[in-house]
């Protein structure tokens, strides 16, 4: 997780056996927080208040907007939000530091700090009135596939989605059919959403720098499916497809459907998953659903 952290004074204090803590004041509160980087939740603070400011402008917040974040940390981000929307909702694991944001923030009346594993969390638990959520955050690296596919159960809640994330996830979402990158993850974030890699954040951004890069990605769920397929079947094509992706679709597939109506589809069926796009993808699951209905009856 990479928390932004920006209006601080940081010094990063190495301790006896290597433990890094990172010592921010907030001279404008009254407070400070020293607090060491917990590994278990990937912890890495944002200190390039230039990033801050280039997620701002990306985002671009209204006034009437509902916001949700995730992964607030100290509340870098936090803070020029509040400024920008009447309803934000932060959504953070790190109990020390939900503490803190509520301190620090508890003359807004327009913030409200959820201290919990988003994983177990529910958007409609923030909506108002049906209206569409703008999610924004820095997913933890170690679960962000699944807490992509997690938020993106909940899609009719949300307007669009911006994330801090490890650079090559974002490659993966953003891959195009034919490259070394594109996989399940690729199909299933493009066929519910439309993906736009936004800029990439350096490690020196951070402190402690993390051994990857990162970058910013928006993801706006589509209001219709782009293929009108059976989903569930979708996925369990594609994720079979791509769970033995060194085989051919031939041998991938078996058992689900035969050479012979791979190829019926315009698909070889001599390929390899990685070369097939969404729109053949969508008219395999076609097939796939057509047969396991017939096979049903």
């Amino acid at each position: 997780m990479l928390l932004f952290l920006s209006g601080f004074s940081t010094v990063e204090i190495r301790k006896p056996g290597g433990m890094v803590f990172v010592e921010y004041g907030l001279s404008d509160r009254g407070h400070a927080l020293t607090h060491r980087p917990r590994k278990r939740f990937g912890q890495n603070f944002l200190h390039d208040p230039s990033v801050v400011s280039e997620i701002l402008a990306a985002i671009d917040p209204k006034r009437h907007e509902h916001l949700v974040e995730i992964g607030p940390g100290t509340g870098a981000l936090t803070d020029p939000l509040l400024s920008r929307c009447d309803c934000l909702d932060v959504i953070e694991i790190d109990r020390d530091l939900a503490a803190h944001l509520k301190i620090r923030f508890s003359v807004s009346a327009n913030l409200n700090v959820v201290c919990a594993d988003v994983l177990n969390v529910r958007l409609t638990d923030f909506r108002k009135c049906n209206e569409a959520l703008r999610i924004i955050g820095n997913l933890p690296y170690n679960i962000s596939t699944p807490l992509l596919f997690h938020l993106l159960e909940q899609q009719s809640c949300i307007q669009d989605m911006h994330f801090m994330l490890q650079k090559e996830v974002v490659d993966r979402i953003c891959a195009e059919p034919g490259s070394k990158a594109f996989g399940r993850l690729s199909i299933m974030l493009q066929f519910l959403c439309e993906a736009e890699k936004l800029f990439e954040v350096s490690s020196n951004s951070f402190r402690p720098a993390p051994k990857v890069s990162s970058a910013v990605v928006r993801l706006t769920p589509r209001s219709f499916p782009e293929y009108p397929v059976d989903v569930d079947a979708f996925k369990t094509l594609v994720g079979q497809a791509f769970s033995r992706r060194r085989k051919t679709l031939r041998n991938a597939l078996k058992g689900y459907l035969s050479p012979e109506e791979i190829a019926s589809t315009g698909v070889n069926p001599s390929a390899r998953a990685e070369t097939v796009d969404i729109a053949g993808f969508a008219r395999l699951s076609d097939l796939y659903f057509e047969k396991k209905s017939r096979c049903a009856c």
